[in-house]
């Protein structure tokens, strides 16, 4: 079977973003913009709880989904993997956040 790392995947989507082909997915995401890319993300993490409730194929092809729509969100934003992996990185090694997170939601 044929492996596909998350930065090709990025990379596809943003090559897509910058060279749009008419019949493409992933073409009419990017025309119909952000709420339905952002729609589209709702769906897909629904699917990945559903899927997780059910079979682990199930819960693979549905986090693959997601993690498809989220690379269109990213180069829909102009983040690049590079601004996660920094996000990601500034993490690592440190105590939880949690009474941040709820100052930030308030």
């Amino acid at each position: 079977m044929t492996q596909q790392s998350i930065e090709s995947l990025y990379e596809q989507a943003l090559n897509r973003k910058s060279k749009p082909e008419e019949s493409s997915y992933t073409n009419y995401l990017y025309n119909k913009g952000l709420d339905k890319i952002l729609k589209k993300i709702g769906e897909e993490s629904t699917e990945v709880i559903l899927g997780a409730k059910n079979t682990n194929d199930e819960l693979i092809y549905e986090t693959a989904d997601l993690l498809f729509h989220l690379m269109v969100l990213l180069v829909e934003k102009d983040v690049s993997l590079d601004d996660i992996k920094d996000e990601l990185g500034s993490r690592e090694g440190q105590e939880s956040r949690l009474h941040e997170r709820k100052d930030w939601r308030v």
